[in-house]
């Protein structure tokens, strides 16, 4: 048999396998959760509306603006006005990385509501809208902190200790905010959304505690 009939055939074998393979592969599971590669700094956000912009407007850089993207903070009662939620403010689920690795499928995965650590949330999946890994503990410089203002359970605070940088309007060192860590390590306590309180809500201050005042941010829809 001629030689070329048969690599000929043996290609169009190889493309026909590949081209199954590909109908049968998943979809990609497109990014519904991220990291903030860039922050304003401080912990005047501009309020919850504002740090949910951030979200946003860095989604729709990276080409996911087609959803509707909230910043992962609780706010604490003040004025008359009730706190919110930070879980309650995500969506239900499930949410995908960058890489399309799954963060959690729940809400409650999220927060371990029915067993602890059901989420995937570790330094690995920990990444920016660009698909960057967020520095951990160990690395120079070390930013793992990021402001929640929220409990384990994804909750605000009572009104009285401020943990929201006075509800994400202050970047001075009066106020101080809940931080988690994205690398789950550190401080002796593993919380990915309340693992201790900054030393003030000024840039300097976040930088010095650990972090940079990175968000996590999710899709809602």
């Amino acid at each position: 048999m001629n030689s070329k009939i048969v690599i000929s055939a043996i290609a169009v074998t190889l493309l026909g396998a590949g081209a199954v393979l590909a109908a049968q592969a998943p979809p990609a599971q497109p990014m519904s959760f991220f990291v903030t590669s860039t922050t304003p700094g401080g912990g005047n956000l501009g309020g919850l509306a504002g740090a949910d912009k951030i979200c946003q407007d860095l989604a729709a850089a990276a080409g996911a603006g087609g959803k509707t993207w909230h910043a992962y903070l609780s706010t604490q009662p003040a004025n008359g006005m009730p706190g919110a939620n930070a879980r309650g403010r995500i969506g239900t689920g499930p949410w995908y990385n960058a890489k399309g690795v799954m963060i959690a499928a729940t809400v409650g995965d999220l927060h371990g509501d029915g067993l602890r650590d059901r989420n995937n949330i570790q330094k690995a999946n920990m990444l920016d809208e660009k698909g960057a890994l967020i520095k951990g503990a160990g690395d120079m410089p070390n930013q793992h902190d990021i402001l929640t203002g929220s409990d384990s359970d994804g909750r605000a605070f009572p009104a009285g200790l401020d943990t929201t940088c006075n509800n994400w309007t202050s970047d001075t060192d009066a106020t101080h905010a809940m931080l988690g860590h994205a690398d789950r390590t550190g401080g002796g306590n593993v919380s990915w959304n309340s693992t201790h309180m900054s030393q003030g809500c000024s840039k300097e201050k976040l930088i010095a505690t650990g972090g940079a005042g990175h968000l996590y941010c999710f899709a809602i829809n």
